[in-house]
């Protein structure tokens, strides 16, 4: 939260990903916690490594006028696009 008041402070133009976690080779262990997620708010569910690497493409590509945050609901939509 600190790095992100930061960066609004500073008036750089900013995307800023919330991710809650990204899963990845090596890191499928919440998979297990899969019905525990589902209970939880949007916000805060898992996304793939494909979704962060296309949600972090697609922020270079198009880069924001002032800041724009990214949240898990929006990550999962851009890994969705092929």
């Amino acid at each position: 939260m600190e790095a992100e008041e930061a960066i609004r402070a500073s008036g750089l133009n900013a995307t800023i990903v919330r991710p809650w976690y990204v899963i990845g080779p090596g890191r499928q262990w919440p998979l297990l916690l899969g019905p525990v997620f589902r209970l939880l708010p949007l916000r805060l569910g898992l996304v793939r490594v494909e979704e962060m690497i296309a949600t972090l493409a697609q922020a270079v590509e198009r880069p924001p006028k002032g800041i724009r945050i990214v949240e898990v609901p929006e990550i999962r939509a851009h890994g969705a696009v092929k």
